[in-house]
């Protein structure tokens, strides 16, 4: 709930309602009642924000769809319900029963709506819509109950009862990320948290005002009631069957494992004929088994033209960049630092993964960290001699720390005197302004950097930056001794750092922190914000 929307303090009230209980008890049980409201209210809210983040990137163009439908709805939602001020306690029972039925299935429908139907965002617009409009209806509603126990002051009332729904909402925003996701996880939590909403909203202003109701008056509610309880529970005990059909819908091959970590969801599939096996990130794909070599040659070969014994990875939890830099004899360490350690451990132990990453994790000169890169840099005093970049794209303001010139001059600080670092730079034909945004900040960061691409299948064309201090850019050459590779070749290298004329640079600016660059892919779209 939210201080958005008409108070109605005038509304035509009933003076002296049957109540059980006396004034006081009574009025602090209402007031109870909009503090649980404007918790859940706030959970539905949030809910639809993190499930647009999970399956879309872009978390601020997801919390800005929400938050401005939302409010606009609150206010069309409280002007209606200017109309209802007669019969507040059926008509609040109603709303509650109606608000608890979208808000508790909002994550299943949104879900449904994107992996069968394609039609996440006007799904999310109409269900932002309902609940805004159903939260606003709420305020007018509460307030005339609260006059019709004890006429008061309307700016007393509005006190008291803003009260409540502030610090409700205080609740329920704490209680989503700390305590509702970790234990429940987005599709139950929302389905719970409509069972509360209708419990508490329904049983409390039924209770209360009953005796003032007619027989239909209170038989219809508590019938709803019911009903509501049981579709949220009808919901629940499927909900795991449910995710299984729809996240299967998503994916082209049979998922062979899945989970939701604390950062993101984690799938594995593999072909029927077991020839391609394919990891996805948030439904991202991070890599094809059958290509997934040639991304990884080309990422860190080049960069290893050079002194190599201690090199730094940023990412790349799945372990195949490091079974590269293990290939090589004079690697003596190798650290790599991922942020979800559920990525490393599945790339630990599943038998596709390890089988493809050669078991690079069991290496004795592998030191695996668990952090986020950039704030690991911050707090870093050692020095590489090779850096590898293998970071996710930067699709929303979390990742785009990660391309920014910060994150950049960062790195430039953990290099040895003539080192390199190589950056995964995204698709310079289907992302031109992301990718070349990539070299301008290395280069506002004070790095010459040389930019090159290849032919990865499953990617389509793909680019990378190799970066040096100083003036002069870093040859983009294979090492004179290297380990057998199945792709990279020196004729090949010398292809890749031509770039056709739809491929040349795009003069677009640096990403940084206050500015931060972000790739859609889903829209094929470059914003900066």
């Amino acid at each position: 709930m939210s201080a958005t929307g008409e108070a109605a303090a005038h509304a035509p009230v009933e003076e002296g309602p049957q109540l059980p209980v006396a004034p006081g008890p009574a009025r602090f049980l209402v007031l109870f009642a909009v503090f649980v409201c404007a918790a859940c209210g706030l959970v539905y809210e949030l809910a639809l924000v993190a499930l647009g983040s999970y399956l879309l990137g872009d978390t601020i163009v997801q919390a800005s769809i929400v938050l401005s439908v939302m409010v606009f709805a609150m206010g069309m939602g409280s002007l209606a319900a200017k109309r209802l001020t007669g019969r507040p306690a059926f008509w609040f029972a109603v709303v509650e029963g109606a608000l608890s039925l979208v808000g508790g299935l909002s994550v299943l429908a949104l879900y449904a709506a994107f992996a069968w139907f394609s039609l996440y965002q006007p799904a999310l617009v109409l269900i932002a819509f309902l609940i805004g409009a159903l939260i606003g209806a709420e305020i007018p509603l509460l307030m005339t109950l609260l006059q019709r126990i004890r006429r008061q002051e309307a700016a007393s009332a509005a006190a008291d009862m803003f009260a409540a729904d502030y610090v409700g909402g205080l609740i329920g925003g704490l209680a989503f990320p700390f305590a509702l996701l970790p234990v429940f996880g987005l599709l139950e939590g929302a389905l719970l948290v409509g069972a509360l909403n209708a419990v508490v909203g329904m049983w409390i202003v039924l209770w209360l005002f009953g005796r003032s109701l007619p027989l239909r008056a209170r038989t219809l509610p508590a019938i709803g009631l019911v009903l509501v309880l049981a579709v949220l529970a009808g919901g629940f005990v499927l909900s795991g069957r449910f995710e299984v059909s729809a996240r299967q819908a998503l994916y082209r091959d049979p998922v062979v494992h899945a989970e939701r970590s604390d950062y993101q969801e984690i799938v594995l599939t593999r072909t029927l004929d077991g020839s391609d096996t394919r990891l996805f990130l948030n439904g991202d794909l991070q890599f094809s088994s059958q290509d997934e070599y040639r991304y990884h040659e080309a990422l860190v070969h080049p960069a290893m033209n050079g002194t190599h014994s201690d090199v730094l990875v940023l990412g790349g939890g799945d372990g195949l960049a490091l079974r590269e830099i293990l290939g090589y004899d004079g690697v003596e360490r190798v650290t790599l630092v991922d942020l979800d350690p559920a990525v490393t451990r599945l790339a630990r132990t599943h038998p596709e993964i390890t089988e493809l990453n050669e078991g690079a994790f069991e290496d004795e000169r592998v030191n695996a960290v668990s952090a986020d890169a950039f704030n690991w840099l911050r707090d870093n005093r050692q020095r590489f001699d090779v850096i590898v970049a293998d970071l996710p794209d930067p699709d929303d303001v979390g990742t785009a720390k990660l391309y920014s010139v910060e994150f950049y001059a960062l790195a430039e600080r953990a290099l040895a005197g003539k080192g390199r670092m190589v950056v995964q730079a995204g698709s310079p034909f289907f992302a031109p302004d992301a990718y070349w945004s990539v070299g301008a900040g290395l280069a506002d960061a004070g790095w010459a950097a040389s930019p090159y691409n290849v032919d990865v299948p499953s990617f389509g064309n793909w680019g990378y930056f190799l970066a040096a201090r100083g003036e002069h850019a870093p040859e983009v050459a294979l090492p004179k001794e290297h380990p057998r590779l199945r792709f990279l070749d020196d004729v090949t290298l010398e292809a890749a750092t031509v770039f056709p004329k739809d491929r040349r640079p795009t003069g677009a600016e640096p990403s940084t922190l206050l500015s931060p660059r972000i790739i859609d892919y889903h829209r094929g779209a470059w914003q900066g914000y």
